[in-house]
């Protein structure tokens, strides 16, 4: 069967890689990314394990596949994701591109293999690992399916995609696992969460009145487009928390260690704070999905430069 747009065959494999959504990969990436950097310091390079790091880094992959399918499911049997007012990237169950009862066999795979790439973590992280992954997945359920529409996923953003990543991924790479409890790495995590929030600030800020429609009152709906706008460009300038954070984290708060902080993160706060100036130019409607793309990209380059700038100092 081919479906209506793009000729996509219903539960092609083209299907699936379009419900995975690979862009929203780097929210993944990022702070498993920074965690590994926060490793390879603390533990001076010679204490740095390859593996734990490789399974951390596939656990999230897989982890934000299985959210995006998730996602995908229950918003198309609630109906949020009506084909004629939706204003954001296509999905792949409301346009027919994956069946209802395919999704739920995907979500399920993607479930048990988070499961399975995780559960060797118990040998570097403890069994402890186990209640991590655990609250991981069910909250990942969660997400979609309540908390959102309470306007408390941007405080799960904060959580699951800043501290418990950035600091687990060290405590999992790390034999000494007390070093990932220190304030810089917790520290690290909290910024991290809040940088990786402006992907669903501005997703959220797109969908206002769509989901103030639908009675999902997120965070944006709360608080109006006005705060919204400048909330956005708030949390990505914590962005420089990061830098006063290192600079005084160790023994190199000198100001050439300043400066060539300042400069690693001089791209990504020029391009973010663009970014937030063009997103309030355009207000509403799907020219806003451009403003995703370079908040993805604005991510990124936060991920690159902080992690450059851990292993460096």
């Amino acid at each position: 069967m081919i479906t209506e747009n793009n000729n996509i065959t219903t539960n092609s494999l083209a299907a699936w890689i379009l419900a995975a959504r690979p862009k929203t990969l780097t929210g993944a990436m990022v702070p498993v990314m920074i965690g590994t950097a926060w490793a390879w310091r603390l533990g001076g390079g010679e204490d740095f394990r390859v593996l734990p790091a490789i399974l951390c880094f596939l656990f999230a992959f897989l982890m934000q596949i299985d959210s995006n399918f998730i996602n995908d499911y229950f918003d198309c049997i609630k109906g949020n994701d009506n084909r004629t007012t939706r204003l954001g990237p296509k999905r792949a169950c409301s346009e027919g591109w994956i069946t209802l009862p395919a999704m739920r066999l995907g979500l399920l795979i993607t479930s048990v293999m988070a499961c399975l790439v995780g559960l060797p973590l118990i040998f570097f992280g403890g069994w402890e690992m186990i209640v991590v992954g655990g609250v991981c997945v069910l909250f990942a359920f969660l997400y979609t399916t309540y908390f959102s529409y309470l306007g408390l996923g941007d405080v799960l953003v904060l959580v699951f995609f800043g501290i418990i990543p950035v600091v687990f991924t060290t405590y999992a790479i790390l034999p000494n696992h007390s070093q990932a409890l220190c304030l810089q790495v917790i520290m690290s995590g909290v910024i991290c969460g809040c940088v990786i929030d402006t992907l669903l600030v501005v997703n959220n800020y797109r969908d206002r009145e769509n989901d103030k429609r639908d009675g999902k009152i997120t965070l944006i709906v709360r608080i109006g487009e006005g705060k919204a706008e400048r909330l956005y460009l708030a949390l990505g300038l914590v962005a420089y928390l990061q830098l006063l954070l290192l600079l005084f984290s160790g023994e190199s708060g000198s100001l050439p260690t300043f400066l060539f902080l300042f400069i690693l993160f001089l791209p990504y706060s020029v391009l973010h704070y663009k970014t937030a100036m063009r997103m309030k130019k355009i207000k509403r409607g799907k020219e806003l999905n451009t403003i995703l793309a370079q908040t993805a990209r604005n991510m990124l380059l936060y991920g690159i430069a902080t992690a450059i700038a851990i292993v460096s100092m």
